[in-house]
């Protein structure tokens, strides 16, 4: 298939053949003025009608032939002027978008709605985004590993568990691989995974789905401080690859000062009672014990840091039972959550317990049955080291990145609580 060259490699006089589909159409007289989309981006088109073999519409697939000419007014600073175009697929004339376009007519239209020059460019970065994960942590020698995800217990809280039937047993989708993946560090002690993660949290938030896309590394020998290192190093390595390889898009989000900032400067730490001190200013009913919510988060990262900062050694109480416990100070551990501007938390992460004593008197503090996780408890009996995780939410550094409005806009097919289709 021939696919429109890149703008900026199209020559004045040069004769190309492509394929794409009809982005927008106008018909003034005996010509046709055309938008012609494909992967490569948006090319503005001339033909004679009578040049035209086929019904042309609005997202039909067509083959053009032409020669190139510059033209400051048109998009890129060319047009093709077509000798020919032929129709390989017709659209029909009653296109959705022709008439309106709201946010539920982008969900109920998802399949059409991602020919969009905004997704289009959105899963390209995307892409980057992935990649540049995988390539990471090729270049740090992790390996990366398949988590199961029908699971029998819960990660985190069991209220948001999806529970489905097993063949006659009860068997829930994976909330988060973390468990998981810390039975491969004795193996392979670095190890990370992207896969689904599901929430059945009933959340209407902007950043909340009940499905989305989790990637975990979990590191032997690893402290908390060490963690936090890894995520700053992996989200700046995500960035600039994107800035590097997704210049011809990154244009359409805005200026890309601020995160240009966010590689160049270091991110700051900041522990949880010193975060509720710093906000309690703007948000006085904050106090020891409260979780941050959203406006206290964007608060903190928008108008306080301006940088994405880690927020540590949160209350004991509030965590995870699999969080170590900070000896110098057991009522908090030892963790963090990364959160980015204009979104918020992206990445929850921390020091796991290691110790069996300790981690069996975790379990008790959080009414947990240790039979409900014996094999959980088991990597602590057999040769346990410390070692450290973090979480990331692929969705939320999206949206940060992007500084997009809503989480929808990350995920070509997003999952809400009143959402499965199409």
């Amino acid at each position: 298939m021939a696919h429109l060259a890149k703008i900026k490699e199209l020559k004045e006089g040069q004769t190309i053949s492509i394929q794409g589909w009809v982005h927008r159409l106008r018909e003034m007289g005996k010509k046709s003025f055309l938008v012609v989309r494909n992967v490569n981006g948006i090319i503005q088109t001339i033909v004679n009608n009578e040049n035209i073999r086929g019904k042309l519409d609005v997202e039909a697939s067509i083959k053009v032939e032409g020669k190139v000419k510059a033209d400051e007014r048109a998009p890129g600073g060319f047009e093709i002027h077509a000798s020919s175009i032929e129709v390989i697929g017709e659209s029909k004339s009653d296109w959705p978008f022709h008439r309106y376009k709201s946010v539920e007519m982008e969900m109920d239209y998802r399949h059409l709605w991602l020919r969009s020059i905004k997704m289009q460019n959105i899963l390209k970065v995307r892409h980057t985004l992935i990649s540049s994960a995988r390539s990471f942590f090729n270049k740090r020698n992790f390996f990366e590993v398949s988590p199961p995800i029908f699971v029998s217990s819960a990660c985190e809280s069991g209220s948001t568990l999806f529970e489905v039937p097993y063949f006659g047993n009860k068997a829930y989708l994976s909330q988060s691989g973390q468990l998981y993946l810390e039975s491969f560090l004795p193996s392979l002690e670095k190890v990370w995974a992207l896969t689904p993660s599901f929430r059945a949290e009933k959340s209407r938030t902007n950043r909340h789905v009940t499905e989305y896309w989790h990637l975990e590394p979990e590191v032997a020998n690893a402290d908390y401080k060490d963690n936090m290192n890894l995520q700053e190093d992996l989200i700046k390595f995500m960035i600039k690859k994107i800035l590097e390889e997704r210049q011809d898009v990154m244009s359409e989000f805005g200026d890309r000062s601020e995160i240009e900032m966010w590689i160049k400067e270091k991110w700051p730490r900041m522990k949880y009672e010193e975060v509720i001190e710093t906000l309690k200013p703007k948000f006085p009913k904050l106090k020891w014990g409260d979780d941050l919510g959203t406006k206290e988060e964007r608060y903190l990262v928008d108008e306080i840091t301006k940088l994405p900062v880690f927020v540590t050694h949160y209350p004991r109480e509030m965590k995870a039972f699999y969080m170590k416990v900070d000896e110098s100070n057991p009522k908090v551990v030892l963790n963090n959550d990364l959160m980015m501007p204009h979104v918020g938390e992206t990445v929850g992460a921390s020091e796991r317990e290691w110790k069996l004593d300790l981690l069996l008197e975790n379990m008790k503090i959080h009414k947990l049955n240790p039979k409900d996780y014996a094999w959980y408890v088991d990597l602590r009996k057999y040769g346990s080291v410390p070692h450290s995780g973090f979480g990331l939410g692929i969705e939320r550094v999206l949206m940060s990145i992007l500084n997009l409005e809503h989480v929808r806009d990350t995920l070509p097919y997003p999952r809400f609580m009143n959402r499965t289709y199409p």
